[in-house]
């Protein structure tokens, strides 16, 4: 039995679990869509598939640890005509079936959502084997293949929503602890769009995923000190969404990028690449530099800086100001 969840301090933001979200919406949508079906590999538990299981327990398959035959089965169902949402933890989902991702789903263009769950640290405890950081990079390297990272509840369910019917394939992060929500209620998740939760002039601080509300909590410790923080949420990292970060690089002329993920190749290579052949601007890419420890999530996000006071002292860097 897990431990109770600690009370929430007093002012501090509620958070919540994006597989709720995630879970809530696909069980939405199967029940107005007779495609929509799950594949597994013995995670129903992990993947919050058990409602799911329980409500349509003829449109799960579970392949048991299986994670390549799992791609191979989801790509089948979808040239089938179904649309299967395949889930497994992010580290065994990129890292064992990357083949699997690129040959059946991309190359063949096979409308298959690829939900990898518990990404970045979420595992912390079970070390670097379970810490799904490189994802990122392995998925934006393959052609033909969309790549997204919702940051919040809201934004998961809208995400779930177009992936069933975009009709190409997917790779999705679906975060396992829990953060605040981003958001606005009106707000509209655009596939292929960044969008600006803050206004700012002097830097901007480009986060994905779980790292947006940290960007956002820095973007208000920076303003303390008269810093004017531009942050974006770049929910889909791709396709990336240039115009925006090249607006972004020339209206305020400094870049802070955040991600939980190794640091190259993912959200801070995909923006470096982009304003270095079209408007160079000074970058401070913050991310994990190689294999992580083993530890709780918590402290090894704060372990690499990949929280608000890390993030702000990258931006007084980058604009030649101590951060003490």
């Amino acid at each position: 039995m897990s431990a109770p969840e600690a009370p929430r301090p007093a002012g501090a933001p509620e958070t919540f679990d994006c597989r709720v979200a995630f879970a809530e919406e696909l069980i939405a949508l199967a029940r107005a869509d007779s495609r929509i079906v799950a594949v597994c590999n013995d995670s129903v538990g992990s993947s919050n598939l058990g409602a799911f299981q329980k409500e349509f327990p003829d449109r799960l398959v579970n392949v048991g640890i299986a994670e390549q035959n799992m791609v191979g089965v989801g790509a089948g169902l979808a040239n089938a005509g179904l649309i299967p949402f395949v889930c497994a933890a992010a580290p065994f989902l990129t890292g064992r079936a990357t083949e699997q991702i690129k040959a059946d789903c991309a190359y063949s263009q096979y409308p298959v959502v690829l939900c990898g769950m518990s990404p970045g640290m979420a595992y912390g405890e079970l070390g670097p084997t379970h810490h799904s950081i490189e994802d990122f990079a392995w998925m934006r390297a393959i052609s033909e293949l969309t790549v997204m990272a919702p940051a919040d509840p809201q934004e998961t369910r809208q995400a779930v929503r177009w992936a069933a019917t975009a009709g190409k394939p997917v790779f999705m992060r679906v975060g396992r602890f829990k953060i605040p929500a981003v958001n606005r209620p009106g707000d509209s998740f655009l596939p292929g769009k960044i969008g600006t939760l803050r206004e700012g002039s002097d830097v901007t601080l480009a986060a994905i995923g779980t790292m947006v509300s940290r960007a956002l909590e820095a973007a208000d410790l920076l303003a303390a000190r008269g810093v004017s923080a531009r942050v974006l949420n770049v929910s889909t990292l791709k396709p990336l969404d240039e115009e925006t970060i090249l607006r972004a690089a020339r209206e305020t002329g400094r870049i802070v990028t955040v991600e939980e993920a190794i640091n190259v190749g993912g959200l801070g290579g995909a923006v470096a690449e982009t304003v270095a052949q079209h408007h160079p601007v000074p970058m401070r890419i913050l991310g994990v530099p190689g294999f992580a420890p083993t530890g709780d999530t918590q402290f090894l996000l704060d372990h690499f800086g990949l929280n608000a006071k890390g993030i702000v002292e990258a931006a007084l860097a980058l604009l030649g100001k101590g951060a003490h």
